[in-house]
């Protein structure tokens, strides 16, 4: 499994706008192929602080997701609103050794 842990710290007058384009790509995001999850996160300590947690069956899925409409919509229309910039972390998935079923 192929897992990307995407930080973001977001100037807290643009909390709102910022949640609103994160979760119109969250919605697009999770009917990808190769998605297992696109969970969005926000800290309790540091609520201009989140964490997208982005879980791909492989590097392949992943890559494509950075092709898509939707993920270029949401980093253009973030990119003014960050405090600093983002940053991913990947990992590989280790358990479950299977993605969830429903």
């Amino acid at each position: 499994m192929y897992v990307t842990l995407v930080h973001v710290h977001v100037r807290p007058e643009h909390v709102d706008a910022f949640m609103d384009a994160t979760r119109a790509n969250h919605e697009a995001s999770i009917r990808e192929p190769g998605n297992v999850r696109f969970d969005v996160l926000r800290s309790v300590d540091d609520p201009d602080r989140f964490v997208l947690y982005e879980w791909y069956v492989d590097e392949d899925a992943a890559k494509a997701h950075k092709t898509t409409p939707h993920y270029d919509a949401w980093r253009e229309a973030v990119a003014d609103w960050l405090a600093e910039p983002r940053s991913g972390v990947r990992y590989v998935g280790l358990l479950p050794a299977t993605p969830p079923t429903e």
